[in-house]
C-alpha cells in the first residue's frame, strides 16, 4: 500500500510518502510558515523525490486533531480534496497519537503527548504499547494542565511534546512524588512517517463526512453560543461532540 501522510495540525509541517511500512520520502519543517502556502509545494517535492505520481497512491492519511484550528483546516481540506479527486481512501489519525507513536517504552508506561491550548489548558491523551500496537487508554481531551496531572496520579508516565517547557514549573509541583519522565527531544516533533504507519492499519472513512476533531469550540463560536443558547443543539458537525 502506498500512502501520502499529511500533518499540519500544529506549527511543524510534515508530509511523507510510504510504501507498506517503508519510508519513500519525507519533508518535515518547524520553521514558522503559512501552511496554506507551504503544504502543496512540500507534497510536490516528495512525489518528485519518490518518482511517484499522485494517482499511484492508495490512501491519504491526515492528522485530524487536536491542534491549531487553521492548521487542521488546511491539512484536512487538502487531504479530502486529494482523496476525492484521485478517488483514494482517506484516514484520519489523532495528532496526539502521532507524537506517542515515536516513543517506544515498556507496556506499563503511559505515554502522554501534550500540546499547549493556551490559558493554562492543554490538549492531551494517554497511550500505551500493547502487543506492539499503540492503544489509546486516556481519551484525547482539552483540559487544564492541573486537571491532567490529577488524572495521572499513581501512574508511570512519559510526557511527550515541545510545549511541555511552558509548564515546567507547574509540572514539578503537580507531579511531585510521581514516577514521570520526558521523552527524548527528537520525539517532540510530529513526523508524517509515524502518521502514515498509524493510518495504514485504520479503516477508511467517508470523505464527504470527514471533519477535524478540534476538541473545543473557537472563541467566536463560544461567544455566539453564549448569546444564542438555542443554537447548542443545532451546532454543526465542525466540532466533534463527546
Amino acid at each position: 500500500m502506498k500512502i501520502l501522510a499529511i500533518d499540519t495540525s500544529n506549527r511543524p509541517l510534515s508530509v511523507a510518502l510510504l510504501e507498506d511500512q517503508s519510508l519513500l520520502a519525507e519533508n518535515t519543517t518547524t520553521v514558522s510558515k503559512n501552511h496554506s502556502v507551504a503544504l502543496m509545494p512540500a507534497i510536490s517535492e516528495i512525489f518528485e523525490q519518490s518518482h511517484l505520481k499522485p494517482a499511484e497512491i492508495d490512501r491519504v492519511v491526515v492528522a485530524k486533531g487536536p491542534g491549531s484550528y487553521t492548521g487542521l483546516r488546511i491539512g484536512v481540506t487538502t487531504a479530502k480534496t486529494l482523496a476525492y479527486s484521485l478517488d483514494k481512501e482517506l484516514v484520519g489519525v489523532s495528532s496526539l497519537a502521532v507524537l506517542a507513536a515515536a516513543v517506544h517504552v515498556d507496556h506499563e508506561t503511559l505515554l502522554v503527548p501534550v500540546f499547549d491550548a493556551r490559558r493554562d489548558n492543554v490538549f492531551a491523551g494517554g497511550y500505551i504499547w500493547d502487543n506492539d500496537q499503540l492503544t489509546n487508554v486516556l481519551p484525547d481531551q482539552h483540559i487544564s494542565f492541573k486537571d491532567l496531572c490529577a488524572q495521572l496520579v499513581g501512574k508511570k508516565v512519559c510526557f511527550i511534546g515541545a510545549d511541555l517547557v511552558k509548564f515546567k514549573d507547574e509540572l514539578v509541583e503537580l507531579m511531585a512524588g510521581q514516577d514521570y519522565s520526558f521523552a527524548p527531544a527528537d520525539s517532540a516533533i510530529p513526523r508524517a512517517f509515524n502518521l502514515g504507519l498509524l493510518g495504514a492499519i485504520e479503516e477508511p472513512q467517508n470523505v464527504n463526512d470527514f471533519v477535524p476533531e478540534y476538541l473545543r469550540l473557537t472563541q467566536a463560536e463560544s461567544q455566539w453560543l453564549e448569546k444564542n443558547p438555542q443554537g447548542k443543539e443545532k451546532h454543526g458537525p465542525y466540532v466533534k461532540k463527546y
